[in-house]
């Protein structure tokens, strides 16, 4: 028996953050519902490169049910009210008040089930002058300031996942597993308010402490850390690049005395973390000198001898070949398709997942059910 076996989820959802929570309550056993508008989440036409479907509807709905539902309908909404009743959480990225609108109030909701937790996920949250803005993951990157710490000198770049969505759906996965444990005590479900903005400002903690209080504004650095040197890549003899990653005096020690000069770690603006960050070029220079003598696998060597922390700077192909991967499969329609598995392995067990649905795959079964 799995975790979450005999919850039921109802997830009116779309796109990434809200099908993140909730595929990873599916992942533990529980009952999703997915409620697609009639065309189906948009995220089924981000692209078709995982074998003729989205990779992000792939990788965030496996093991759920699947109906498309017309709110507009009375029939339909009924079918909705009938599931709710019953359910034990509730998750929805509507645009905030568009439930409200349709007759689905979250303190009506509760009121009627008072066991059901409620999560809801916006772009800005459901108070504050920017409620209403719309809200898409680079829109967030950008307005929360991860794009202003981010890229090089020469200009801001995108981090290359939706962090924010992830970021929120992580959020809410969270606060749903303690919602669920804290109903155990008390018997009450309670209301949960998650929103994309506030998941990455939290994230933004620390350079945003920096700025405000040290009067230290990160720069955007490519593949140098902001705050630690040398921590950033070097380019090998065979023009391979690898990174390192000094975190304490004894290692900057033990990485000169590795490279071939054991001087620096007593030379003025060598000595320490604060004085090599005043000194970044010439710290830099001198590990890119010596890294540009060895080949990076000779280099490699050099450092785990050393017991210096590395990391090659692999392309997708370098990644998808990478040796400590763990694969799983997923069904969709009549294929299958390998997927990198969650970070948590449970009793060294791999984690089963059931199929991606096809757009109202069990609508059928859950109208009579929930008629």
């Amino acid at each position: 028996m799995k975790d979450l076996e005999g919850l039921t989820v109802v997830a009116i959802e779309q796109a990434v953050a809200a099908p993140y929570a909730s595929s990873r309550l599916a992942d533990a056993g529980a009952r999703v519902i997915k409620v697609e508008r009639p065309e189906g989440d948009f995220a089924r036409g981000y692209d078709s490169l995982a074998k003729g479907n989205s990779a992000y509807f792939v990788w965030l709905n496996r093991g759920k049910e699947s109906i498309s539902l017309d709110l507009k309908t009375q029939q339909d909404l009924d079918v909705l009210k009938t599931m709710i009743a019953t359910a034990d959480v509730v998750i929805q990225n509507l645009a905030p008040g568009v439930l409200a609108r349709l007759g689905f109030g979250l303190e009506e909701m509760r009121s009627q089930n008072p066991v059901l937790i409620t999560c809801s996920i916006s772009g800005y949250g459901e108070e504050g002058p920017r409620r209403d803005q719309k809200a898409y993951d680079l829109l967030i990157q950008a307005e929360s300031g991860l794009c202003a710490i981010n890229g090089t000198p020469e200009g801001p770049a995108r981090v290359g996942v939706s962090v924010c969505d992830i970021a929120a759906g992580m959020a809410a996965h969270a606060a749903i597993l303690q919602a669920l444990y804290a109903r155990t005590q008390s018997g009450e479900g309670r209301a949960i308010a998650v929103s994309l903005f506030h998941s990455m400002a939290d994230w933004m903690n620390v350079p945003m402490m920096q700025h405000r209080y040290g009067q230290k504004t990160p720069g955007r650095l490519g593949l140098k850390h902001p705050t630690i040197a040398p921590y950033g890549a070097f380019e090998c003899a065979d023009g391979k690049p690898l990174l390192i990653s000094i975190q304490n005096e004894q290692e900057w020690q033990r990485l000169c005395s590795a490279l071939g000069d054991e001087k620096p770690p007593f030379k003025v603006g060598f000595r320490s973390n604060l004085e090599r960050m005043e000194n970044r070029a010439a710290v830099d220079g001198f590990v890119a000198a010596a890294f540009a003598r060895e080949s990076r696998e000779s280099m490699i060597g050099i450092l785990q001898e050393a017991k210096i922390a590395f990391g090659r700077l692999s392309d997708l192909d370098d990644f998808v070949a990478h040796p400590q991967n763990n694969w799983v499969s997923v069904e969709t329609g009549d294929d299958e398709i390998e997927i990198l598995s969650p970070a948590a392995i449970i009793n060294g067990n791999k984690p089963q997942f059931g199929s991606v649905p096809e757009l109202d795959e069990h609508g059928a079964a859950l109208r009579q059910e929930f008629s």
